[in-house]
């Protein structure tokens, strides 16, 4: 169907008639047929086009190539009205490519996806958390689906978007291309072959398109890693600069139109002597000025805040960290960079982007993670730093199992349920209750306060995380065990309505109101608590 829309609003232009309308914030694409064959299409050969807004605003986009002697456009109106575009290639005796123009129109959108209705993210004024166009917050609350978009049956990922979506979910993150734990699609096929000027294959990308489009459809952000980097074999060390660049680049041109978030880099290393390398190639590949936001996503408890937080091209800090229960682990989430650094200018959102994964097994302590203990991660997570959003993880969700299987080159972590299972997990209904949560209060004006709390434990595995906002009208105190809590209430606004929520259940019960000095409260039955202040 895409195609058959394709041709007819290039055939509707070249014809001089107003091509068939798109709607405001979603993608229109033309095509383009090559008059002149290369051997190797995406390095011979490169394409851009260059869109007039209704008020004469200027934007480009590049082509990609997509097999044979086709090439394509995406591009997402900003503005309603009519839309003009001019082609051009590096080749300019290539009329197929060169010279080309056409026009759409641009309608608004009438639906309720928020990702239409507010636009593509950015970073919010404040630079602590994301937000829409518009400037509406976005709450990073995102599941990883590494194999998802490269396994999934197109009916099954349909059915897993709307799962999540009704779970609160506002993004997924994936990995775009072959790695260590799938190295090649169910057609025996790879992202790209050879070591040296690869050669990008269109057909692996094809059959990920209509994937990454419904998670934007079902309303969540699509957030893929280009590089995967834990690994020699891997895109992230195995390609030169400029192939890397190159594959990134064909990436941003083949999905840069739909409502994404880039992670550059996948479980790597990128400090120290790493760092030249994914600077040149985040710069080679987004400029100054990229057209959604883009990260790290770095190997277990690195920090890439000192490293890139000053590069024009890095919008957000993603860490990890990681699969691990012992005392310095937690210690680093409590105490270390994420809880230390947030303040650090300039300003960036802070996200932990791969806490312990549901029902994993812990290669450090063999720990069997519960729903608890992916809880404590993700709700210290959301209190150490500014609020901006967490991720989740399941094991039989990453790896998207089929049956209980250990997933690829990934024997030390355990069998892993099949996604269909997993997929409604108990850790899942958490995340559901901790989006309901959050979407109940302005989440996005909390800052850390750790001296709020006036009996915090001697070890991080019992740090109660807290947080509030500036004027003192809103807090929230995270206990992983029920008990007792000290508070400095003089920090917060008196007479405030105090209520404890059972973020196993998604239940409040009242703790009173808010009185003066330090103020002692206990949180009964079992398990972990959060306490919300105001509001």
């Amino acid at each position: 169907m895409l195609m058959t829309i394709t041709a007819c609003l290039l055939l509707l232009a070249a014809a001089g008639i107003p091509a068939a309308a798109v709607e405001m914030h979603g993608v229109y694409e033309a095509s383009f047929t090559s008059s002149r064959a290369y051997e190797n299409p995406s390095l011979d050969v490169g394409a851009a086009v260059e869109f007039v807004s209704p008020s004469g605003k200027r934007a480009s986009a590049d082509a990609f190539w997509d097999g044979g002697g086709v090439w394509r456009v995406r591009f997402s109106p900003t503005e309603t009205g009519d839309w003009r575009w001019t082609s051009e290639c590096t080749d300019p005796a290539n009329s197929g490519l060169h010279g080309r123009s056409g026009s759409f129109e641009c309608k608004p959108y009438r639906g309720s996806n928020p990702l239409r209705v507010h636009g593509p993210l950015k970073l919010s004024a404040t630079g602590r958390h994301m937000a829409h166009m518009d400037g509406t917050p976005f709450f990073w609350l995102a599941d990883t689906a590494w194999n998802g978009v490269l396994k999934a049956k197109p009916d099954d990922w349909n059915k897993y978007l709307s799962t999540r979506r009704k779970q609160g979910f506002t993004a997924a993150q994936f990995v775009a291309t072959h790695w260590v734990a799938l190295d090649k699609d169910s057609h025996g096929e790879t992202a790209f072959t050879g070591k040296e000027d690869i050669r990008i294959n269109p057909e692996f990308y094809k059959r990920l398109d209509a994937k990454v489009a419904a998670m934007n459809e079902h309303g969540l952000v699509a957030a893929p890693v280009m590089l995967w980097a834990i690994w020699r074999t891997e895109p992230g060390q195995a390609l030169s600069e400029k192939d890397a660049i190159r594959l990134c680049r064909y990436l941003v041109a083949r999905w840069g139109a739909y409502n994404v978030v880039w992670i550059l880099g996948g479980d790597g290393s990128y400090l120290g002597k790493y760092a030249p390398r994914w600077k040149n190639i985040g710069r080679g590949v987004f400029g100054d000025a990229p057209a959604r936001p883009v990260t790290m996503h770095p190997g277990s408890r690195q920090w890439t805040g000192g490293d890139f937080r000053a590069e024009k091209w890095f919008s957000f800090i993603g860490y990890q960290s990681g699969h691990n229960d012992s005392e310095e682990a937690v210690k680093w989430l409590v105490e270390g960079p994420p809880a230390t650094e947030w303040s650090t200018r300039p300003a960036r959102p802070i996200v932990n982007m791969e806490p312990n994964y549901e029902e994993i097994t812990s290669p450090q302590t063999g720990t069997h993670f519960d729903a608890l203990a992916v809880r404590k991660a993700m709700y210290r997570s959301l209190l150490v730093s500014p609020t901006a959003g967490a991720t989740y993880g399941h094991h039989g969700v990453w790896s998207w199992a089929e049956t209980w299987e250990v997933p690829l080159n990934h024997d030390k972590f355990g069998k892993a349920r099949p996604w269909y299972e997993a997929v409604n997990s108990e850790g899942s209904q958490s995340v559901k209750h901790l989006a309901q949560l959050f979407g109940s209060i302005r989440w996005w004006t909390l800052r850390p306060d750790r001296e709020m709390v006036q009996n915090q434990p001697s070890t991080a595995l019992q740090f109660i995380a807290s947080a509030r906002s500036e004027d003192g009208s809103l807090a929230m105190v995270y206990l992983p065990e029920s008990g007792e809590v000290e508070l400095d209430a003089s920090k917060l606004k008196p007479g405030a309505r105090m209520r404890w929520f059972d973020p196993a259940a998604g239940t409040y019960t009242s703790a009173g109101e808010l009185g003066a000095g330090t103020l002692k409260l206990t949180a009964s039955g079992k398990g972990d608590r959060v306490l919300v202040v105001g509001e």
